[in-house]
């Protein structure tokens, strides 16, 4: 069977990360199994408060960010368009119709007053505040009546008084419902537009979507559908339900949690691969050897949908910077020059198009900067001192290893043997001009090394002392040696 998935977001807010982790749940079973990915635009919902045109641009840009652009959707089309259900309306009033001709559907006339009484007077009563079927027991010919005079009218689901609904979920197992815990839901409202149970159905159909990769807590909705799937006589897609991501306090992850809107961590400056990576494991097991940085490629390799567990997944934000600060040491120098390029030159400590020397001067210093980035702004701070000389040392720095005359002469006697290194700069012999300094002045290393480490960068912690003194350059230690001077305090 050809494997088609989809993913079928809503435009009344901005995609949350839980989404976007289904997303790639489903773009990576279509991969796995040489199927097609494609995403739906479910855009029945237009209360004003919620429906924002400018959430389906953020829909594209996440899919596209991502790398997971579906093989057919309303941006590129497809051979089952459209892919916006706001244009597939005719679609669903025909199943409606169906249903209703072979009695698994009937038109309600009850008014939104009256519904709100049927509300008030079950709560008051314990009761649970479904439909009492009122119109479900209307004689035929007062039905007929009705709707030839154009009265207002819904279309609701007959449920079934006594029957056990049952299927199987891959990831669940088999599930059974009895009817009698189901209420009559409108699945066709009285303007003509559909409600998602029954939209989300003939889509599913119409598509040829055969596997239904969502959130768990969707499965509530799945008997009702497995039974408008039954009333117009269609093979059901199967079904996979998987754990929904939960905060570190083990409720459902919200804002109170930290970000959830996923253009926030696209702005906040991590890398789209390792959000992948994160995303995937929250429910799903890479196997035995619990490996965990991975790249899209070795996760398609591995990827089953057995893999995915009952387990509710924790969103953890440490491990998610963790797991952004490895992905970055992957990423190749050339792309990383790219990603961090905007970020330097929004600082102010370069232009927004290097030189060619430019850009061989920051292809060194990239690799030893990105040893302590998190996210991509940390360039600035990591960086920012192979390109631009320090105006002030750390304080804590500036305290222990630029006070007094010995400091001054731990200076000296290194510019002097800096000026007299002509050639050969490197960091092992770097290492070996500090070797002989310190035995010159009588000092253990250790000394000589962080003020160094202060006097060249401005800070206490940073990369191997030798290393960046070799990218930094003669020139540039060189002044920036003779500037320090003026930094030692008495």
């Amino acid at each position: 069977m050809a494997v088609r998935v989809r993913y079928a977001p809503s435009p009344t807010g901005s995609p949350h990360v839980g989404n976007l982790r289904t997303a790639i749940f489903d773009w990576l079973t279509a991969r796995k199994y040489g199927g097609q990915f494609i995403a739906r635009l479910e855009d029945t919902d237009r209360d004003p408060e919620r429906y924002k045109p400018e959430y389906i641009n953020e829909i594209e840009r996440s899919l596209d960010w991502l790398g997971i652009v579906p093989d057919e959707w309303w941006v590129s089309g497809g051979p089952y368009g459209p892919y916006v259900q706001s244009e597939r309306l005719e679609l669903y009033r025909t199943a409606a119709s169906a249903m209703v001709d072979t009695g698994k559907a009937y038109p309600c006339f009850c008014d939104e007053e009256r519904l709100a009484e049927l509300r008030q007077a079950n709560r008051r009563g314990g009761a649970a505040t479904g439909y009492d079927r009122a119109c479900r027991a209307l004689p035929e010919t007062e039905r007929q009546r009705r709707l030839e005079a154009g009265e207002p009218h819904t279309i609701r689901l007959a449920v079934p008084d006594d029957e056990i609904i049952e299927y199987t979920d891959l990831i669940y197992g088999h599930v059974s419902v009895h009817s009698s815990t189901m209420d009559d839901q409108v699945i066709l409202k009285s303007n003509g537009w559909p409600t998602y149970h029954l939209a989300v159905v003939v889509d599913d159909h119409a598509m040829g979507i055969t596997h239904v990769i969502r959130g768990e807590d969707w499965m509530s909705s799945l008997p009702k559908q497995a039974l408008i799937y039954a009333a117009l006589g269609w093979e059901q897609p199967r079904w996979a339900h998987i754990p929904l991501t939960l905060g570190p306090d083990r409720k459902k992850l919200s804002k109170r949690h930290g970000a959830t809107r996923f253009t926030e961590f696209i702005d906040a400056g991590y890398l789209p691969e390792a959000i992948f990576n994160f995303l995937v494991l929250l429910g799903w097991s890479s196997g035995s050897d619990n490996v965990e940085i991975m790249s899209v490629e070795e996760i398609v390799e591995r990827f089953t949908l057995e893999g995915i567990g009952r387990t509710p997944a924790i969103f953890d934000y440490d491990k998610l910077i963790w797991m952004n600060s490895e992905h970055l040491k992957r990423c190749p120098i050339e792309r990383l020059m790219h990603l961090c390029l905007p970020h330097l030159a929004a600082a102010g400590l370069c232009g927004h198009e290097l030189q060619a020397d430019e850009i061989a001067y920051l292809q060194q210093a990239l690799p030893l900067a990105v040893e302590r980035m998190r996210l991509l702004p940390d360039v600035v701070d990591q960086a920012g001192y192979f390109l631009r000389d320090p105006q002030e040392p750390e304080e804590k720095g500036r305290n222990k290893w630029l006070n007094g005359e010995p400091a001054r002469a731990r200076l000296r006697a290194s510019i002097v043997a800096c000026s007299s290194m002509v050639d050969d700069w490197t960091a092992l012999r770097l290492e070996a001009m500090v070797n002989a300094v310190a035995e010159g002045l009588g000092i253990a290393r250790a000394p000589l090394i962080h003020t160094l480490r202060v006097a060249t960068s401005g800070r206490t912690v940073g990369p191997g002392l030798f290393e960046m003194l070799e990218v930094l350059g003669r020139t540039r230690v060189i002044r920036r040696l003779k500037h320090a001077i003026s930094w030692v305090q008495e």
